[in-house]
């Protein structure tokens, strides 16, 4: 009597993977992502090239128009660079290169004063800008940065210990984002499950993670604690789902989906409008008696916030 024949799993599982759906990956969407075209317009100090005008231009007291290959849905404007997208999602920088801000090459003379395109490969959908570093958050929710973080003793990395990046690095972040803001030193991103990541500078509570004695470059467990992306922890709220964040130079504000406005970072000119006389609150508070409620917007400066 012949011995049955094996079954053949090989081929049931080959013709359950042909079948198998792809999963395509969803794109990112925020209020805040830019939308409308137009034209870019400078005006100010330019002696970095932070206007985009070229080596000669170092003032300009009424608006310039920068010459783009496309429209720009956003600008913004860095410690003394200048970043914005067009509305193909490419991103151009200029201004000051000297820790990488740019993140494209600027070897030629006078090449960083212009406008200059970062090749990312991807497109880019917002970005953000401190006083040395850039970050871009594409459609498809990753963010990469370049240029490096500061803090009061100088230069302490941006994804490395003391490493500046010269050219655009992903963000090692396996949630995808939905937005992305920047104080001078700190960088802050917003998930699409509305948790907050930061990382960077924590000197005056702005990562709002990290306890007061360990902000000084992390404490023992070093610079690391500082700059790798980790979640910042509501305590005793528990989870909190976020729906919007903002940024000033050393502070941070997030709005939860029920409209509570939560803050921390600097506070020596009552940024963060606590009741007790607080220099800095290392740890989220809810900081409003009132709520915000949507379309509510938080606009901050090194020493102001306005909340609409």
């Amino acid at each position: 009597m012949p011995a049955k024949k094996a079954p053949k799993r090989q081929t049931i599982a080959s013709t359950e993977t042909a079948n198998s759906p792809v999963v395509k990956k969803q794109k990112v969407s925020h209020s805040s992502h830019g939308q409308e075209k137009g034209l870019l317009l400078v005006l100010g100090q330019g002696d970095v090239g932070q206007l985009g005008l070229g080596e000669d231009v170092l003032e300009r007291k009424r608006p310039a128009l920068v010459t783009l290959p496309e429209g720009i849905v956003q600008a913004v404007a860095g410690g003394m660079h200048t970043v914005c997208i067009s509305d193909i999602g490419n991103v151009y920088t200029f201004g000051c290169n000297d820790e990488g801000a740019l993140g494209r090459d600027t070897s030629e003379e006078g090449s960083e004063t212009l406008t200059g395109k970062v090749d990312l490969g991807e497109k880019v959908v917002q970005v953000s800008a401190g006083d040395s570093h850039t970050a871009a958050l594409t459609e498809e929710g990753t963010v990469y940065v370049w240029g490096s973080f500061r803090d009061n003793n100088g230069v302490i990395g941006l994804l490395e210990p003391m490493k500046k990046c010269t050219l655009p690095v992903k963000v090692p972040l396996d949630k995808p984002v939905v937005k992305i803001v920047s104080g001078n030193d700190h960088l802050v991103m917003l998930t699409v499950s509305g948790e907050l990541y930061t990382s960077g500078c924590g000197e005056q509570g702005q990562l709002g993670r990290v306890a007061e004695h360990f902000a000084n470059r992390g404490g023992r467990k070093g610079l690391m604690r500082l700059l790798e992306p980790q979640m910042v922890i509501m305590k005793p709220r528990g989870k909190v789902v976020f729906t919007d964040v903002f940024s000033g130079a050393y502070f941070t504000f997030a709005v939860s989906k029920e409209g509570h406005v939560y803050g921390f970072g600097l506070s020596n000119y009552h940024q963060l409008a606590l009741k007790a006389q607080t220099l800095a609150l290392f740890r989220s508070s809810s900081l409003l008696s009132r709520t915000l409620p949507p379309p509510g917007w938080v606009s901050q400066g090194d020493s102001t916030t306005l909340c609409v």
